[in-house]
């Protein structure tokens, strides 16, 4: 019998969707991640997204235990529900990988992305899939800063140069075993905004695969119209 972490196995790909925050910023009644989009829930979106990639084996959505919504957007196969979420994004995820130890192998790779990124499509999820390849640390979706940057201090304004700067998005693409280890060694929850950043914290250099404007992160009330026009123009 083939073990559950026998590393000669094809490595498969898994979505991993933290959901349990609250969404302050949106200034919404609720979570944003239920707010409407398009006719149906911003966090729906995000699943269909991976539900369409035929790359991807299987979803799991992360939310509050006390989560009362999250049944009526998840579609009735393709998605389970992990109701582990944490204080933090970094300890829903890591909850939720620890709840998965014994479902995936340590070298499966998993796609860690936010439920606020409405915009992703199946075809991003497979550049994604093909850009990190066998890359032996992962990789994730980003943007290359094409504006200038100013750095506002104390001191004064000053211009940074924005040669090799990226903005992250995600989907962020780590194999269970590499994330789970980055995450658990990481010292400060709150420090960690992403996955890629506990990763380079073990002294590793995550790939960038350039991703694409209408994956931006719903944050303000003013994303949202921008989010909505990117889907009105499909995939």
């Amino acid at each position: 019998m083939t073990s559950l972490n026998d590393n000669a196995a094809p490595a498969r790909y898994f979505a991993l969707i933290p959901a349990a925050g609250v969404g302050a910023r949106m200034a919404a009644d609720g979570p944003k991640q239920y707010l409407p989009l398009g006719g149906k829930p911003m966090l729906r979106h995000t699943l269909d997204a991976f539900l369409g990639s035929a790359l991807v084996a299987h979803t799991y959505v992360v939310v509050s235990p006390d989560d009362g919504q999250i049944d009526a957007v998840v579609p009735p196969a393709g998605v389970t529900v992990l109701r582990c979420g944490g204080a933090t994004r970094m300890d829903s995820v890591l909850n939720a990988l620890r709840a998965l130890a014994g479902e995936v192998r340590d070298t499966d790779w998993i796609l860690v992305h936010d439920a606020a990124r409405p915009g992703l499509t199946p075809a991003l999820i497979e550049k994604l899939i093909a850009g990190v390849g066998a890359d032996p640390v992962g990789g994730l979706l980003a943007l290359a800063v094409v504006d200038t940057v100013k750095r506002a201090a104390a001191a004064g304004v000053a211009t940074l140069p924005r040669d090799g700067l990226w903005l992250a998005q995600t989907p962020q693409m780590f194999r269970y075993r590499l994330l789970s280890d980055a995450l658990g060694a990481a010292p400060d929850a709150n420090a960690i905004t992403d996955d890629a950043s506990a990763v380079e914290g073990l002294g590793l250099s995550p790939k960038l695969v350039e991703g694409h404007p209408r994956n931006l992160k719903v944050t303000l009330p003013a994303d949202i119209r921008i989010a909505e026009m990117y889907l009105a123009h499909g995939h």
